[in-house]
């Protein structure tokens, strides 16, 4: 009987060792420095801003991280030192960080060892929380300090945080391979622009990805993934289990989730399943994107609220410029059958000559015809289905799967796939809004294709509706050439918006009143629930017109000087810095302008159904500093500008109480 404990108690100590090895490995595939002072020096010496540089820059930094640091040579490092690589394990006697990080300099023989053991140490230090010693976990969760990264990398971007889980799928092994080294900067880039798009909400930006293996199931592996996450969250300790959670953090954390790639039929088993786990007060608000007839999710697709914001920054041009919509000419990324696309051609009334979707490509220069586009919309159909009897004679439809299909210009298109890759490049009209597509569908090597010989562009203006549909350096391209751009960030932020208020009404409400509320009844929704919707659509028009005349104003002041996409991101980082000021200060303190933020902040519908003085009671206090902060500063520097002083501010929060 001794020597089966031993036996099980060496395998569970086996276990935790493999266990760590192989955190350790994935950890420092991530993070090991792989581009090293060289890249540094190359980076100071090129112009960021010249979009010809920025493309060298990053050619060179994808080079790099693909061949210095490779999983199979961190493997071998592991493999040659493992006495070094798990020495925190210990139980008798574990050498301190200094201790240890003296043995493996006076061990490591070669400097490319030891910066790979460099980084075990590093992962070690800097774990804040971790559900590692739990004996019923699914999958392991840490929850780092990102203050070993020196460019400040972290999914989450503040305490309290909403972001879409996305899957990431590998055809094959090579594709496996690639997606795992690009992983955390593809994590870092989306959350990063997430966090700038969130400036209006009292949620910072967040992303999650999660990479199977090649044969893995992916709904295992998000349902693992969750767990493992609420593992950190839940603060009590699981009945029967002795060992606790590991908590150096010590600070209150309001994470939800939303749906992305892969995920999107998954939100209600997440929210549910964190109800079955004790989540008592959050499980409503844990996930967006939820059904509405059962879980009382509020739909984008079905109440338009991506395009609302997306509308506010069209019909904006038009009223600065004059222009009148129905002599517009446009072409549109994202067909009928998504929820962009079918808002788009439902809520306009514009000359739309060209349509790109997944099914295919569908263009007429005299214009689509409108109302076989609104019956396309209305019944969620692709392009393919539009009926080519109501074609010009010189309009055209191409299936991606066709080949060798003649246009009736004489022009042969020898592959569809292929003639829809680079559509968007062909066309000419007034307006371009990219409702889909590919990410970097536009970038500074097929820039060019947008202009004509003379140097004219195709559009006059485009209203970036999909995310990163253009890199950075294509928008700088083509507003130092005239062309009016307005980038994602500012512009689709009507589904954040919506996400964050489907979050508020969740932590709002009780179990009881959501289900009376929220969740509809025989296939209907409620009153409150129809009433909720419509603040929701009503503050999203607000925030996005508002936006966008502090944008249009700015660029008029400087005479163009300063482009529109550098305004955006001037703008968006301003609202985070301040928000993140304005949160730890004392004007929150101040009872009466805080009931007059929140009064307002809070959509009428639930402060009459509520009453205010309720909600603040069940509204967390870390959520409701947010909330503040985040509707102060957005208010007073889209009334006031980027260069507010102190003195506007004075006069800003004078009336705040009112």
């Amino acid at each position: 009987m001794l020597v089966r404990i031993s036996f099980l108690f060496l395998a569970y100590r086996c276990a935790k060792k493999v266990a760590s090895l192989d955190c350790g490995w994935i950890f420092a595939q991530h993070f090991c420095n792989r581009l090293g002072p060289a890249y540094l020096q190359l980076k100071n010496v090129l112009d960021e801003n010249n979009p010809a540089h920025a493309e060298v820059l990053n050619n060179i930094k994808r080079r790099f991280r693909e061949e210095m640091f490779t999983r199979e040579s961190i493997e071998q490092v592991i493999h040659t030192h493992s006495e070094l690589a798990h020495p925190r394990l210990q139980t008798i006697q574990p050498l301190s960080n200094e201790e240890l990080y003296n043995k493996i300099c006076r061990t490591v023989p070669n400097k490319h060892s030891l910066q790979v053991l460099e980084f075990f140490l590093i992962f070690n230090k800097h774990i804040l929380k971790t559900n590692f010693y739990q004996p019923t976990k699914v999958a392991l969760s840490f929850c780092l300090d990102p203050g070993f990264y020196p460019r400040g990398f972290h999914i989450r971007f503040r305490d309290v945080a909403r972001g879409g889980i996305r899957i990431v799928m590998s055809r094959n092994k090579e594709m496996y391979l690639i997606n795992q080294r690009m992983l955390f900067d593809k994590n870092y880039n989306l959350a990063s622009t997430q966090s700038l798009k969130n400036k209006d909400i009292p949620e910072g930006g967040a992303k999650g990805t999660i990479l199977p293996s090649i044969g893995a199931t992916p709904r295992l592996c998000f349902e693992k993934y969750v767990d493992a996450v609420v593992n950190l969250l839940i603060p009590r300790k699981t009945p029967g289990i002795k060992e606790t959670l590991v908590n150096l953090y010590k600070k209150p954390e309001l994470l939800f989730f939303g749906p992305d790639e892969g995920t999107a039929d998954m939100m209600d088993w997440a929210a549910l399943h964190a109800r079955d786990r004790g989540a008592e007060t959050w499980w409503k608000s844990f996930t967006t994107g939820k059904s509405a007839e059962t879980l009382g999710g509020v739909p984008h697709d079905t109440y338009g609220m991506t395009l609302l914001s997306i509308r506010q920054y069209v019909l904006g041009i038009y009223k600065q410029l004059g222009l009148k919509e129905k002599e517009i000419t446009k072409v549109q990324m994202g067909g009928p059958d998504g929820d962009l696309g079918s808002n788009k051609i439902l809520l306009s009334s514009n000359k739309t000559i060209a349509i790109i979707d997944g099914s295919g490509v569908l263009a007429d220069p005299t214009g689509l015809d409108r109302e076989e586009l609104v019956h396309l919309a209305k019944k969620c159909l692709t392009a393919v289905h539009f009926d080519r009897a109501k074609l010009s004679k010189d309009g055209y439809l191409v299936k991606v799967e066709e080949q060798d299909v003649k246009l009736p210009s004489g022009e042969i298109i020898l592959d569809g796939t292929d003639f829809h890759n680079g559509a968007h490049l062909r066309f000419k009209a007034n307006l371009f809004v990219p409702c889909g597509g590919r990410p970097e569908a536009v970038n500074i090597l097929n820039i060019a294709a947008l202009f004509n010989s003379k140097g004219k562009p195709h559009f006059k203006y485009i209203v970036e509706g999909a995310n990163l549909f253009l890199t950075q350096q294509a928008r700088l391209f083509l507003e130092k050439r005239k062309v009016v751009v307005f980038k994602d960030l500012s512009i689709n932020k009507g589904g954040v918006t919506s996400s964050s208020l489907e979050v508020l009404a969740g932590l709002a409400l009780s179990t009881e009143e959501y289900v009376d509320l929220m969740i509809f009844k025989d296939g209907k929704p409620s009153e409150f629930y129809q009433s909720y919707v419509k603040d929701i659509q009503e503050k999203i028009t607000e925030n996005a017109a508002a936006e966008f005349h502090c944008l249009w104003k700015e660029h008029t002041r400087l005479q163009g000087a300063k482009l529109r996409t550098t305004i955006s991101d001037e703008l968006s980082s301003t609202l985070n810095n301040l928000q993140a000021k304005l949160e730890s200060s004392d004007l929150f303190e101040d009872v009466p302008s805080r009931n007059g933020v929140m009064r307002r902040a809070i959509p009428k519908t639930l402060v009459e159904k509520i009453g205010l003085e309720t909600l603040l009671k069940r509204l967390p206090e870390a959520y409701q500093r947010a909330l503040f902060s985040s509707w102060v500063v957005s208010h007073f520097l889209y009334k006031y500008g980027i260069n507010a002083s102190s003195v506007d501010f004075f006069h800003f929060a004078r009336d705040l109480s009112k």
